[in-house]
Parts: structure tokens; C-alpha cells; sequence
């Protein structure tokens, strides 16, 4: 079986010379692997001047792996994953675009439920949850630390 997977990946030189990085992931109407939806996480922060510690990327992968999944799950068509590092290299965009207008729904905690867990910890490990709606579906963007700055630690 053929993957889908279009890649896109730019490091930019912006005018004050500090380079941007993005990477676009598109899924077409197929199921899309999250584990690769990961491995462009780690691809992409390993090229930035400074990568993260451990912890930022697990949590930035967690994120993708959770934001993709639920794409998939509720939304037909195809799925566009967009990484961006600010400016500054101390954030990470992650912007999951689906064809469903409908928005996410975070489920009332239920620790004896299997699954409908995952926008709880989105948002647990995202400074910013955003969704935005288009002509043809929707942009759900959190916004990842890549630093330990402001965290509080290991829970």
C-alpha cells in the first residue's frame, strides 16, 4: 500500500536571521499513522538550534498523537497536521486541520471509561487550546513549551 504522507519541511531565514521552522503533514482520504505524525515531531525539533529536553518532546508527541487521533476519528476526509517553532525557539504550533465543523468536545472525567481522555491531556500539556473554523472544517492548534521554563515539574 502506498503511504499518503505529502511532507513538507522548511527552515527559513527570517530578516533578523534567526531561522523558522515548519513542517506540513498531509493525509489524504486515508487512515493517517500516527506514529508518523510523531516521528515529524522529532524530525523537525531535532533541527532547531537547540533542541528541547526529553520532556517537551514527549509532550509535543503526545499532543500530535492525541490531536490526529481525534481527527480521525471524528472527521471524514483528509487531515493536515502543521508544526511551527516560534520565532524565539521556545514553542511549538501544533495545528491538526479536519474536514468536521463540529467542534472538540472534552468528556467529563471518567477514570473507569476507556478513551475520551485525550483532550483532557491536550490541554493539560498545551499553554493555549485554540479552535478555529474554516469553509470546510475546522483548525484545532495547541501551543506547546519546548523549555522548562515555567513548568512546574514531574508530576
Amino acid at each position: 500500500m502506498e503511504n499518503s504522507l505529502e511532507q513538507q519541511a522548511r527552515g527559513v531565514r527570517t530578516a533578523d536571521q534567526h531561522p523558522r521552522f515548519d513542517l506540513t503533514c498531509t493525509w489524504n482520504p486515508t487512515v493517517p499513522d500516527v506514529a508518523e505524525a510523531r516521528r515529524a515531531v522529532i524530525d523537525l525539533l531535532k533541527r532547531i538550534d537547540r533542541p528541547p529536553c526529553g520532556r517537551a518532546a514527549e509532550d509535543a508527541c503526545l499532543v500530535v498523537s492525541e490531536l490526529v487521533t481525534n481527527a480521525v476519528r471524528h472527521a471524514p476526509g483528509p487531515c493536515t497536521l502543521m508544526l511551527k517553532v516560534t520565532p524565539d525557539g521556545r514553542s511549538l504550533r501544533i495545528t491538526v486541520r479536519d474536514t468536521s465543523p463540529r467542534p472538540p468536545r472534552l468528556q467529563p472525567r471518567d477514570p473507569g471509561r476507556v478513551g475520551g481522555h485525550g483532550l483532557h491531556l491536550v490541554r493539560s500539556l498545551s499553554r493555549e487550546l485554540e479552535t478555529t473554523w474554516r469553509a470546510t472544517g475546522k483548525d484545532v492548534t495547541a501551543t506547546v513549551s519546548l523549555g522548562d521554563a515555567g513548568r512546574a515539574g514531574p508530576a
